[in-house]
């Protein structure tokens, strides 16, 4: 009976092993089947050995501060040796240790993850894969991230297959820079960009382990939102780190006990100041090479941008925005609370201006006295608005009849300005103290330029009070009349048509056939006078429209007219009398460019934002400047190396004794005329004013030997400034304050003064020769031959009518000469 039971145990074990095999071998089939049929279609992997990823471009000011990124994925690709060895290992410790010892599968960590996720199964977690960072690149490149078997076995496959045709070196290049790691970044080097705004070898330990804790869910450990599983992943990595011998455990405990400080990067008051510039730029860029060159191709743009310039401009034009808004009163609170219940919530959810200025905040009325008003913050922050701050705040109005802004009276108590619950904005005057003052964002907007006149390089651009408010940018886009800051012109085509600076001009009533309603034109002066004879000078520096009137008359509207668009003012202008008053439309940046030509000698640059674009390869593919210059390349300095010498940029539109001429009466108007307020430079600056009809737009253009700055100022609906808001009052302060920062970086210095010109002694205001020394004498500068002469006699002027025409709805300028009443003694 024993002996029946063991054979028959033995016939048994024989028939189930035969069974297991065969089940084994048909179970193998099926699966070789399947893996055959899932795997028929698979990508082509070797197309990795080709991949470009796609890299956001970066711009950069001209002094190589970063300044804006674009991109649909924000990456920057590092190649592989210049990865540090700590980020490469914890990237290893975190998501596969045995990388550089398995064939693309780690059956190990198979297992483990199989195991694994019977709990996760059971706690409705998310599914390990274990997969090793070959089956990762697999799945990022060449695959979808779907939860199925199929998908699985797919990314096996193409990992073996990878592991045979790449290095181990390559296949970690391509994950470390395609990994999505949160925060927007792609890649390593993105994601360090993006969390620490530092480079790759710029990382402390503690940082690398964060970003190598990333992988697996960026969103779960987000630095700020969830701080604590943040660190503790963290925390892990540098221990799995020190398990695999790649850091010591001192440098795990010291790592460890570091907090967890991320950065905002390309925030602050400089990318701030920059928006405008930026815009401009991406505009230009996306019109060059197109929004996929733009947006992935890894383009490297190095701007003109001077950042110390445009912090600048942008603080010159906002605070005399500021200071114009509270000439004219304040319009009102952002909203009103009806209870007091809970005040700081309600506070907090009230919409208030973007891009506020520092310090600035919005608060709740909660108390009215009569010297003071007590208020409070969305923080629960109490302060008091003092009586002294609040005088500025009167109710402003328009006039009925010639719609300029006016003030209502005088505040007396807070109460008049302030009620309880009003929302207001406000600024805290010191840093310790309660006390704050009130403000509002102006209505009034504008635009400032600052331009190097030699080459066209926009130094500095703002386009408006702020880019987050209004993204019009008034610079380039508001197309506005220029007043009498295209006055320049008009005497520069009468210089080349037989006048000069000491030429008698009559001022004098003047008129001209009208065009359209008006029979005549009847162009007056600022001041409703008139001053008789005077010196070309004399009519510039003090900007008198009848003067400008009759020598346009004089020397012809068509010359005028052609240097207007030789200068590149107009595309076309109207050859009408009105138009030498800047009745026609311009933008700043033509303006500006103008300008540029007198100051360099007559040539005329293109203001241009781009210095230079290179390709991911760092191949330079666009180049501004394109002058050679064989004498720049030498390798050391010696003595006697004559400087080299570069080709003019340029064309030249004006001869260069016209454009200096012209640039001398202009430092006049900034010593003695309508751009006297930036004598408080205190270096040779000149300068031109501009105001149109009813003050509707305030122009002031003033520039050095080296600099131009310009500056446009006026509502976007038009809309009178107010009475005596002209150029010299509401622009020319900004450029003062636009010029100061910048001009520490130049030298003093002369206007240069080229060859060809014959500096002149002669008496300012009658232009008869003089000598050096006498009250009222300046030098003049003339063309040879054209200087006046002792004891010759002069034509007098007699009163002319001109065959001009002024079309409809043409208006001409009215320009300040608050300098008239200084003139005896100077002139």
């Amino acid at each position: 009976m024993a002996v029946f039971s063991v054979k028959n145990f033995g016939k048994l074990a024989l028939w189930a092993g035969s069974t297991i095999a065969i089940v084994g071998i048909v179970a193998l089939v099926a699966v070789s089947i399947y893996v055959v049929q899932v795997t028929e279609d698979l990508p082509d992997y070797e197309q990795l050995a080709e991949y470009e990823p796609p890299i956001m471009s970066r711009m950069h000011a001209g002094d190589g501060l970063l300044i804006a990124e674009y991109a649909f994925e924000r990456r920057v690709f590092v190649p592989i040796e210049a990865i540090p060895p700590h980020v490469v290992e914890a990237f290893l410790a975190a998501e596969d240790a045995n990388f550089y010892n398995h064939g693309g599968i780690d059956l190990t960590g198979m297992v483990r993850a199989a195991i694994a996720n019977i709990g996760n199964i059971l706690n409705g977690r998310r599914l390990e894969g274990g997969s090793t960072i070959t089956q990762q690149v697999a799945k990022n490149f060449l695959l979808t991230s779907e939860q199925r078997v199929a998908r699985k076995v797919q990314e096996m496959v193409l990992a073996i297959r990878m592991e045979r045709a790449f290095t181990k070196d390559r296949i970690l290049e391509l994950y470390l820079n395609e990994i999505f790691l949160g925060n927007r970044a792609y890649g390593v080097a993105a994601a360090a960009l993006n969390y620490f705004d530092s480079s790759l070898d710029e990382l402390e330990l503690h940082e690398i382990a964060y970003l190598a804790a990333l992988p697996k869910a960026p969103n779960n450990y987000h630095p700020e939102r969830r701080t604590e599983a943040a660190i503790a992943r963290r925390n892990y990595v540098l221990a799995r780190m020190h398990v695999n011998g790649f850091i010591t455990e001192a440098e795990m405990r010291e790592a460890q006990a570091q907090p967890l400080e991320t950065v905002r990067r390309l925030q602050g008051e400089t990318y701030l100041a920059a928006e405008y510039f930026v815009e401009e730029v991406r505009r230009e860029l996306f019109n060059m090479y197109g929004e996929e060159q733009l947006y992935s191709g890894g383009l490297s743009v190095r701007t003109s941008l001077n950042t110390r310039a445009q912090l600048a401009a942008r603080s010159a034009l906002r605070a005399g925005l500021l200071e114009y808004d509270r000439r004219y009163g304040y319009r009102g609170p952002l909203a009103t609370l009806e209870d007091f219940d809970a005040w700081p919530e309600q506070l907090a959810e009230i919409e208030v201006p973007r891009d506020l200025d520092e310090g600035w905040t919005h608060a709740v009325v909660l108390e009215v006295r009569d010297g003071d008003v007590s208020i409070g913050m969305a923080d629960r922050a109490r302060g008091t608005i003092p009586l002294s701050e609040l005088r500025w705040a009167r109710r402003p109005s328009r006039s009925s009849t010639t719609n300029f802004p006016v003030l209502g009276p005088a505040i007396q108590r807070a109460s008049d300005v302030l009620e309880l619950g009003d929302v207001v904005l406000v600024q805290r005057l010191s840093e310790d103290g309660e006390a704050y003052a009130l403000r509002q964002v102006p209505e009034v907007n504008g635009a400032v330029m600052a331009l190097d006149p030699y080459t066209g390089r926009v130094l500095a651009m703002i386009g408006g009070y702020s880019f987050q408010q209004s993204q019009f940018n008034r610079a380039t886009q508001a197309r506005r009349q220029p007043g009498s800051s295209f006055k320049p012109f008009v005497y520069a085509a009468a210089l080349d048509n037989g006048f000069t600076p000491a030429s008698i001009i009559l001022d004098a009533p003047f008129a001209a056939t009208g065009g359209g309603d008006a029979r005549f034109y009847r162009p007056s002066n600022y001041s409703d006078q008139f001053y008789g004879p005077s010196t070309m000078r004399l009519g510039l520096e003090l900007s008198r429209n009848v003067m400008t009137v009759r020598l346009a008359q004089d020397t012809g509207m068509e010359p005028i007219a052609e240097y207007a668009q030789r200068f590149g003012i107009y595309d076309r202008m109207d050859p009408v009398l009105s138009m030498s008053l800047g009745a026609g439309e311009t933008t700043l940046w033509r303006l500006m460019s103008a300008y540029g030509a007198l100051v360099n000698g007559g040539r005329r640059v293109t203001p241009t934002l781009i210095d230079r674009v290179q390709d991911r390869t760092g191949q330079t593919i666009y180049v501004h400047d394109q002058r050679e210059c064989v004498a720049c390349d030498v390798e050391e300095w010696r003595d006697g190396l004559a400087e080299p010498e570069l080709a003019e940029l340029g064309e030249e539109v004006v001869d260069p004794v016209t454009a200096y001429q012209v640039v001398s009466m202009l430092e006049g108007a900034v010593r003695r005329g309508t751009g006297s307020a930036l004598n408080a430079l205190g270096r040779p600056v000149a300068g031109k004013t501009g105001t149109t009809n009813e003050f509707r737009d305030a122009w002031f253009v003033g520039f050095t030997p080296d600099l131009v700055v310009g500056v446009y100022v006026g509502f976007d609906t038009p809309a009178p400034l107010g009475s005596g808001e002209a150029g010299g009052r509401a622009a020319a302060p900004i450029a003062r304050d636009t010029f100061a920062p910048i001009l520490e970086d130049y030298p003093v210095a002369p206007f240069r003064v080229p060859e060809g010109v014959r500096l002149v002694p002669i008496d300012a205001r009658s232009g008869e020769p003089s000598v050096l020394g006498r009250a009222g004498v300046i030098l003049e500068a003339f063309r040879p031959g054209t200087e006046p002469v002792r004891g010759a006699s002069r034509e007098e002027e007699t009163l002319s009518f001109g065959s001009g025409r002024l079309r409809e709805g043409e208006r001409e300028d009215s320009e300040t000469q608050d300098a008239q009443e200084s003139l005896d003694g100077i002139y």
